[in-house]
């Protein structure tokens, strides 16, 4: 059977979605058999040139050179793939969209005129077609691993589109929301993490993104019920996901 052939590429981000590729540890070594890693920077030296069939993107682009970049990668590339927050809603990155970035490079940078950057950090798909997004931060490597043994097998991939307040009720997790009272960002946030700071008594902070039809304005409301102050409200939405539509949408109520 013919390899997979996979590149997997880095943008404005940390590195922890691509390193999940190596925590699979044992699963990776009989991937190995059925995934050729044609480029991996993290995990390899050597490069083989493109086109690939599957392009696993992480990171938001943040320059101009990266507009360029994944553009090309768009070119070479069947499959393209946006692995993490970054990728999928601008990462943290993006927290520097509500800010004056001009201001930032004269506090940063001893030269601010040498540095390039665009006006907006922005996912990739705002500048190319992304087929998939596989959400978190980082991504969950069972979710991975099971994306990729989807397309080994010719299926088309599917991926989780219910929120994270499924996933508590599977586990037999005790609402934080409604039993406590504590602002969670679970009834409006994507599923994949095994609710993982709900089943360790800590609210959602919403990593995954937005899920399909979120409707914060409906838990807007809610929190507002429970006496959380508008600010507050905005410093909840505006986290890892703060640049997805959805959640942009309630914060610039309170700009």
């Amino acid at each position: 059977m013919k390899k997979l052939k996979v590149a997997i590429y880095k943008f404005s981000s940390c590195g922890g979605c691509q390193l999940q590729f190596l925590n699979l540890e044992d699963e990776l070594l009989d991937l190995t058999s059925l995934v050729d890693f044609a480029l991996f920077y993290e995990a390899r030296r050597f490069v083989d040139l493109g086109p690939y069939d599957v392009a696993f993107v992480e990171g938001s682009i943040s320059t101009p050179h990266e507009v360029e970049i994944i553009k090309k990668v768009r070119e070479e590339s069947k499959i393209v793939v946006a692995i993490g927050a970054c990728a999928t809603s601008g990462g943290i990155q993006a927290l520097r969209n509500w800010a004056n970035i001009e201001e930032y490079k004269q506090y940063v940078y001893p030269r601010p005129e040498w540095i390039e950057v665009l006006k907006y950090v922005e996912p990739p798909s705002k500048y190319i077609n992304v087929d998939y997004e596989i959400r978190g931060c980082p991504i969950n490597k069972e979710q991975l691993l099971s994306f990729i043994l989807q397309l080994l097998k010719g299926k088309i991939p599917t991926l989780l589109i219910d929120s994270v307040c499924l996933e508590c009720k599977r586990k037999g997790n005790v609402c934080i929301l409604v039993v406590r009272g504590v602002p969670c960002l679970g009834p409006i946030t994507m599923g994949g993490c095994g609710a993982l700071c709900p089943s360790y008594g800590r609210s959602c902070y919403g990593c995954y993104g937005p899920m399909k039809d979120p409707k914060p304005e409906a838990l807007n409301a809610r929190f507002k019920e429970l006496g959380v102050k508008l600010n507050e409200i905005k410093l909840l939405l505006r986290q890892f996901t703060n640049w997805s539509k959805e959640f942009r949408k309630v914060i610039e109520e309170y700009e």
